[in-house]
């Protein structure tokens, strides 16, 4: 597979994909037809308008799934998928709804080059059980595309010990997951993201990323390393700790 899983798509003072753009347009083939799926936020106009600005320039032709009545036709016609950020419940319930589950899945095991960013990103794994988003509606299932055996969470934050929030930070709410279920959290901070190509997957971008494993301390990886090793995981849901 052939996978660009951002944590974020936008970095604060800079514009939309403007800190990754040459990542992404290097990922993404010459003059690409692309398919975005908007579906994660309410106004899917807008927001394929906004990934077309970002991207035209390069030579990218974007194309909204949501602007066919046959999504999965949109995707069959073009020649990468992007999955842009929003919320996560809302998205999934649309791929369920439309078909573009199972056509994603299908199309990027097959090589399509797949790019998320955010819930994009959470959609990569096997199931939404690490988004940090409200569940404003009710998915069929969980269960999301499974391009990778482990599970991203994306827009990963440090816990501030300044702070007077006393509130679940991100690492307890991992924690928590790890408590109930037996799969590696690779945690992606802003600016970072996962490059998964034929078998290899690397943490690249300006920041590192944080791995969480049950019966283990959290682990920093830098940028550059190489995490090919967590493609070969074998994930234990439903498997809470004794």
């Amino acid at each position: 597979m052939n996978l660009l899983l951002l944590s974020n798509s936008t970095q604060y003072g800079r514009g939309y994909l403007e800190h990754a753009l040459d990542t992404v347009t290097a990922f993404l083939p010459a003059n690409a037809r692309l398919a975005f799926v908007p579906y994660a936020l309410a106004d899917h106009d807008a927001y394929t308008a906004r990934v077309r600005g970002a991207l035209e320039p390069a030579g990218i032709r974007v194309r909204g799934v949501h602007e066919n009545a046959d999504p999965v036709a949109v995707l069959a016609a073009s020649d990468a998928v992007f999955i842009g950020g929003g919320n996560s419940f809302r998205l999934l319930d649309a791929l369920w709804r439309t078909g573009l589950r199972e056509a994603v899945r299908d199309a990027a095991r097959d090589g399509l080059p797949y790019m998320g960013a955010s819930a994009g990103t959470n959609m990569a794994a096997p199931t939404l059980r690490t988004s940090n988003d409200m569940p404003i509606v009710q998915p069929p299932s969980f269960d999301a595309l499974g391009l990778v055996p482990f599970q991203i969470n994306p827009h990963y934050l440090d816990p501030d010990p300044a702070s007077t929030h006393k509130g679940e930070t991100r690492e307890e709410r991992l924690t928590e997951f790890l408590e109930e279920n037996d799969v590696p959290v690779l945690g992606l901070r802003e600016g970072s993201w996962l490059r998964v190509r034929e078998g290899v997957a690397s943490v690249q971008g300006a920041r590192p990323a944080r791995l969480f494993t049950r019966g283990d301390l959290p682990r920093e990886l830098a940028a550059g390393s190489d995490v090919s090793w967590l493609l070969a995981t074998e994930p234990r849901f439903d498997a809470p700790s004794r």
